[in-house]
């Protein structure tokens, strides 16, 4: 799921985000911030040291959330995914996740939650 343009830049402050994007290389980088359009334009124009250096940049994948506790605490998670599983949420393909999540919990990945928005 990616948000349009008028989602990514309102002006809400108790709104936050967690994201994927793909770096040069196939290189994938996942953040959480209070202002995506912000946070955007830093990776963009290099001022974010990871990304800096692997660009040019595409944002995949973004998600919502009410505070930033919850978009921080879903970045954590998927810090602890697989690519497949990165690209599979970012594709929108929930039969694969949930195929990949069922593999790596029989492997021993404790945490196969998907990041979901509150309701």
């Amino acid at each position: 799921m990616v948000a349009s343009q008028s989602q990514i830049s309102g002006e809400n402050d108790s709104m936050a985000w967690v994201y994927v994007l793909e770096c040069a290389k196939e290189v994938l980088y996942v953040g959480s911030t209070r202002d995506l359009d912000a946070r955007m334009d830093q990776h963009t124009t290099g001022r974010i040291g990871f990304t800096s250096r692997r660009r040019p940049l595409k944002l995949l994948w973004c998600l919502e959330f009410g505070d930033i506790s919850e978009a921080y605490a879903a970045e954590r998670r998927l810090h602890g995914w697989s690519r497949a599983k990165k690209l599979a949420l970012a594709a929108g393909d929930t039969e694969l996740l949930r195929e990949l999540s069922q593999r790596r919990t029989r492997s021993g990945d404790s945490d196969n939650k998907t990041p979901e928005p509150p309701s």
